[in-house]
């Protein structure tokens, strides 16, 4: 295997939160990692026995998390310690945020169930990808948007305020504010 890494000192776990490529085996990432599934194991146990009591539970496992917003479990996260969620918005179930790289979602946004919120990336060459390298861009949710059930939003991704992705998008680029985008690969169908 070639060293991807020569002359640089850097962890992979501080690679990985430069937005560089990195190897995840860094035991601060594994370590990281298993938090957020024993976090979102314990969201999903105490939602089903009261919602209200479990809103702790999932503002301790993500980064930021908004007065009034409301995350239907079960929850999947790589870290969850890079998402955050503004206030008053709605998330239904299944929500798939590989966190990565950091995810925000803005206000007020209504996340349809099934959403898949990828921030990570892998290289095209194939012996870099059969070495395990990989990196990963944000992923940014504006104020008021919606994410139609089984919407798909890709590393890298911005998507303006107000804005409507149809269920089943495959966003690959940014969406402006006030449109309407559907379909795979999205693409924009009418302002709003």
């Amino acid at each position: 295997m070639t060293d991807h890494f020569a002359g640089d000192p850097r962890t992979n776990h501080e690679r990985m939160l430069a937005g560089d490529l990195y190897i995840a085996d860094d035991p601060a990432i594994v370590e990281a990692q298993r938090r957020a599934v024993r976090l979102a194991a314990r969201y999903l146990a105490a939602y089903t026995e009261d919602p209200d009591a479990a809103q702790p539970v999932v503002a301790e496992l993500l980064g930021g998390l908004g007065a009034g917003a409301h995350i239907r479990p079960p929850l999947y996260v790589d870290y969850g310690s890079y998402l955050t969620v503004g206030e008053d918005t709605f998330i239904n179930y299944n929500l798939t945020a590989l966190d990565v790289a950091p995810i925000t979602i803005g206000r007020d946004c209504q996340i349809g169930p099934n959403v898949q919120l990828l921030t990570p990336t892998h290289p095209v060459e194939p012996e870099p990808r059969r070495d395990k390298l990989e990196a990963a861009r944000p992923i940014t949710i504006g104020d008021n948007v919606w994410l139609g059930g089984g919407a798909i939003v890709l590393a890298g991704v911005t998507i303006g305020e107000n804005s409507v992705i149809g269920a089943g998008a495959v966003v690959t680029k940014d969406v402006p504010a006030n449109v309407v985008a559907v379909g795979n690969p999205a693409r924009v169908i009418r302002s709003i």
